[in-house]
């Protein structure tokens, strides 16, 4: 594989993969990264007779579980996951993360919290001394102007995620808008996290800084 990225991806994704052990509910989540390893675990599953069922984070997932042969379960039937795979767009030494760009983090949060183990699967430019890429906010439509004014008092600079094939702001798979917003240096991704919440009008926000204790992150590449 020429590109070192790719590869790097493909490397996390495979040995997050080879963690889960059969009898597993797994949580699925949404982007390249996790593909390699929900690829893998389609492989596993064909040619070792893996058990396992996933829960999927975005309905993108859930089809292409359905392509490798991933027998899919919910949240309702399974409440409590062994482990939930996922990707990251900035980890930190403390393993905190800022996740989002594929505009699934809502409901990546509520697998990753379900979950007993949370793996992360990263190439080495997703680490960072400090988190300080643009934050993304799932947000009620109705809220819009509320919220942006809100965020603006936290010192943020909120904008609306547009799409790029097709008119208008992205609509996540829980029908909301997202918005993307920019906080400089995060000194205090906890209290940030915790503040944004506390908006009325928002559903969640992209950062993870609650679930470090049980936080695994694979980085492709390095042993």
């Amino acid at each position: 594989m020429s590109d070192p990225v790719v590869a790097a991806k493909k490397d996390a994704g495979i040995r997050a993969a080879n963690m889960v052990k059969d009898g597993m509910i797994v949580g699925l989540g949404t982007g390249s990264t996790v593909f390699f390893a929900m690829e893998r675990l389609g492989e596993r599953i064909k040619t070792e007779g893996l058990r396992i069922y996933g829960v999927p984070t975005s309905n993108q997932t859930a089809m292409r579980a359905e392509e490798y042969g991933i027998p899919l379960t919910t949240l309702t039937l399974h409440p409590k996951l062994d482990i939930a795979i996922d990707g990251a767009d900035q980890v930190d030494p403390k393993k905190q993360l800022i996740k989002g760009r594929g505009a699934a983090h809502v409901r990546e949060k509520i697998v990753a919290d379900a979950a007993k183990q949370f793996v992360v699967v990263i190439d080495s430019g997703k680490e960072v001394t400090g988190l300080d890429a643009a934050v993304p906010i799932e947000i009620l439509p109705f809220a819009y102007g509320s919220v942006a004014k809100k965020l603006q008092e936290l010192g943020g600079e909120p904008v609306m995620r547009n799409g790029v094939k097709k008119d208008g702001p992205v609509i996540s798979d829980n029908g909301n808008y997202v918005i993307d917003c920019s906080f400089g240096a995060i000194t205090d991704p906890s209290a940030l996290e915790a503040a944004i919440n506390n908006i009325p009008g928002v559903v969640g926000n992209g950062i993870f800084a609650s679930m470090t204790e049980k936080t695994i992150v694979i980085v492709g590449g390095r042993s």
